[in-house]
């Protein structure tokens, strides 16, 4: 879980010497995956954004809306054309993620690929959302599994919103609905 300006560093690794109390005003962004410890399991990766109290600030609303916007659009793209039979690479739904953030003006902070093949290893070994490292051209092919994570990371906070998204013959299953739609304000605090 990174917290505040750890938010914004998207590769952040809680450190037990520099843990601190979670408090009103906090923004949290928990990055969390998972699989269960049976053999052929194949790992969840799901990231949420909550807030520490009643009043969202703006500047975050507006973050959260673009990146889940943008979120939105790469989901609406393979969902199309999947459903069409059109073939899409990895590097196809990157670029509509990334050109809805960068339009806005957030491009520069938007600093990793918009998602990866998932199996049973957290990263797997199929078609990467990429178009920023290695512009992926691989397909994304039935009975795969992949996340969808935008995010844009600023000096003082940072907004992921990541879910996986599997293809079976005829659909495109976002699992771990309900996806979230605002961020989470976590009100109470002992």
């Amino acid at each position: 879980m990174g917290v505040n300006e750890n938010s914004g560093n998207p590769h952040y690794e809680p450190k037990k010497e520099a843990s601190r109390s979670i408090k009103s005003g906090d923004l949290l962004l928990i990055d969390l995956w998972a699989k269960l410890q049976k053999a052929n399991a194949v790992y969840a990766d799901y990231t949420w954004v909550g807030y520490a109290g009643e009043m969202i600030p703006e500047n975050y609303l507006r973050i959260w809306e673009l990146v889940k916007g943008a979120r939105d659009a790469a989901l609406n793209f393979v969902r199309k054309n999947y459903l069409e039979g059109v073939r899409i690479q990895g590097w196809q739904v990157d670029s509509v993620a990334r050109d809805i953030i960068s339009r806005e003006g957030y491009g520069e902070y938007f600093v990793h690929r918009t998602g990866h093949s998932i199996g049973e290893e957290d990263h797997g070994n199929g078609a990467n959302m990429d178009s920023l490292e290695t512009k992926d051209e691989r397909l994304l092919i039935p009975h795969t599994c992949f996340s969808v994570e935008p995010g844009i990371y600023l000096n003082d906070f940072g907004i992921r919103s990541e879910v996986n998204v599997y293809l079976n013959d005829s659909e495109v299953i976002v699992t771990g609905e309900p996806i979230q739609k605002e961020i989470v304000k976590i009100l109470q605090l002992s």
